[in-house]
């Protein structure tokens, strides 16, 4: 049987909302340590993340890949980096996401105990979203 843990999403979605990679971790794994993984294959103009991903190891390879980011800094950080607020609010695209996959009763009460079968709801749910769409 495999080992229950907390798991945790991470989903970089396109312009209509739609899942292009979904990884899924541990609890405990901090977002910085997904983001390069997350979006190293993607070319894109921006990459739009919270706080959670402010770090100047994600700042740097976002810029090495060509990408702008539009990341608000930490409160507490000691200098606040400028970022481009209208398009910030487009990250409610990332949120609607996560709101159309709650419907999904398995994911919104937390019924997959383990990452294989987490990732494989979300798949399927990401697919049902996709046919739902054409």
């Amino acid at each position: 049987m495999a080992q229950e843990v907390e798991i945790k999403a991470y989903i970089d979605v396109d312009a209509r909302g739609m899942p292009l990679k979904i990884l899924i971790s541990d609890r405990n794994v901090h977002d910085s340590q997904r983001a390069e993984e997350l979006s190293k294959d993607f070319k894109a103009k921006y990459l739009i993340a919270d706080k959670g991903y402010d770090s100047k190891s994600i700042v740097e390879f976002v810029a090495k890949t060509g990408m702008k980011a539009v990341i608000p800094s930490r409160s507490n950080a000691k200098m606040q980096r400028n970022y481009d607020k209208e398009l910030y609010k487009k990250r409610h695209i990332v949120e609607n996401f996560f709101l159309k996959i709650k419907k999904f009763m398995g994911i919104s009460t937390r019924y997959t105990k383990n990452i294989s079968s987490s990732q494989a709801y979300l798949t399927i749910a990401s697919i049902m979203l996709y046919c739902n769409s054409l």
